[in-house]
């Protein structure tokens, strides 16, 4: 299994859109500062995530979010 997710940052009101197939261990990681971009908003929380078969799959979800379409879901269907 592959998951796209996003983390939301209520510190500094800031997203995180990533992929992964190690959903628990990646926000484990971007919480105690081993990923260069994350480690200045931390705490991080998951707030939405979605289960692929594929890590292709997932990274392809992830592309979408990263675009101007993608943002216009994050901001109406993500809680801040």
């Amino acid at each position: 299994m592959a998951y796209t997710y996003i983390l939301l940052s209520k510190m500094r009101n800031k997203t995180y859109v990533g992929s992964t197939v190690d959903l628990k261990n990646r926000i484990t990681e971007h919480n105690s500062g081993k990923s260069t971009f994350t480690k200045r908003y931390i705490p991080w929380q998951l707030v939405y995530s979605e289960e692929f078969d594929s890590i292709q799959e997932a990274r392809k979800r992830e592309k979408y979010f990263k675009t101007a379409a993608g943002r216009t879901f994050t901001k109406k269907y993500i809680p801040r």
